[in-house]
């Protein structure tokens, strides 16, 4: 077979139906871009869990009357509580915080907004015990033993905060995937009426080509090829439309929240999400194509 033929073949191919070869790299660029924002959201998400469940706290509010008149948790009712805490197989760590201490941490977190910190006074914050969990996935257990117990106001699980915004996380990964598979289907039916057209402008030499010995194969790798081209056209214009968005967008948007979300860097983009798309967008191309052929293109 001369490479030469086949890959002259596959130009010409391309260039006779531009438009539709231009709607399908670009409809294929959006796919693999989402699919690509969607793998990019999951790493994050795995990388938020294993910072934050790290740090992850069931926080045990004490009443009034401890918050009040018991600085250092001395007293029989809140040492009693800690000493519990801290006989507990699951607990790995007790800390007390007493008002000051708490509207200390207060002022920290809060020292960008002045205005909230002004308003808030040690006497509306209450006394706590912060717990830090041998297993914090685990902190549901805690919770129900301690919440009701004498001298406790109630049990704060950071956890089931992270889980609500796991969620939110989630959903918006579902969503970019969701959108992904609605372009890809468009690209998969460009694909397809692009092979269709192209084989059927090239109908005379192909039939010509069969009749002086050439195989179906040698005929058909030409149009395999086309689809393989523009998938791995598609899937560089993805992998540059997501490398510019980190740079033009979300490196700003991210480093706005403070570190809330972990920055995504440039190598995540370029391994192993790169790799990825391309893998994919030559398998998807190269399936459509042959199936496409196999079942219109009967020379």
């Amino acid at each position: 077979m001369r490479a030469s033929f086949v890959f002259s073949e596959v130009i010409t191919g391309l260039r006779r139906n531009v438009t539709m070869t231009i709607a399908m790299i670009l409809t294929t660029a959006i796919s693999l871009a989402m699919l690509g924002g969607g793998l990019l959201v999951v790493r994050t998400i795995d990388k938020m869990k294993v910072n934050y469940l790290a740090d992850v706290e069931v926080t045990v509010f004490l009443t009034e009357d401890i918050s009040a008149n018991d600085k250092n948790c001395a007293q029989q009712t809140c040492a009693a509580i800690r000493q519990s805490l801290e006989g507990n197989k699951a607990v790995e760590s007790v800390i007390y915080e007493n008002r000051e201490d708490a509207y200390n941490r207060f002022k920290k977190i809060f020292e960008s907004q002045p205005e909230l910190v002004q308003l808030a006074r040690p006497e509306s914050l209450p006394a706590s015990l912060r717990v830090k969990l041998v297993d914090p996935q685990r902190s549901d257990a805690v919770v129900q033993e301690y919440t009701g117990k004498p001298g406790v106001d109630k049990v704060d699980d950071q956890n089931k905060f992270l889980d609500r915004f796991f969620s939110l996380l989630n959903g918006a990964r579902n969503l970019t995937f969701v959108i992904a598979l609605i372009q890809a289907i468009a690209a998969l039916l460009l694909i397809s009426n692009t092979i269709q057209i192209s084989a059927f402008t090239r109908r005379t030499e192909v039939g010509i080509m069969r009749l002086v010995g050439a195989t179906r194969w040698y005929t058909q790798l030409p149009f395999l090829l086309e689809a393989v081209v523009a998938g791995v056209i598609g899937a560089v214009l993805s992998i540059g439309f997501l490398v510019g968005a980190k740079f033009a967008f979300l490196d700003q948007v991210l480093g706005a929240m403070g570190g809330v979300v972990p920055q995504i860097s440039a190598l995540e983009v370029l391994f192993p999400v790169a790799p990825i798309l391309l893998g994919v967008s030559i398998v998807i191309s190269a399936i459509t194509g042959y199936v496409t052929l196999r079942l219109y293109v009967r020379h």
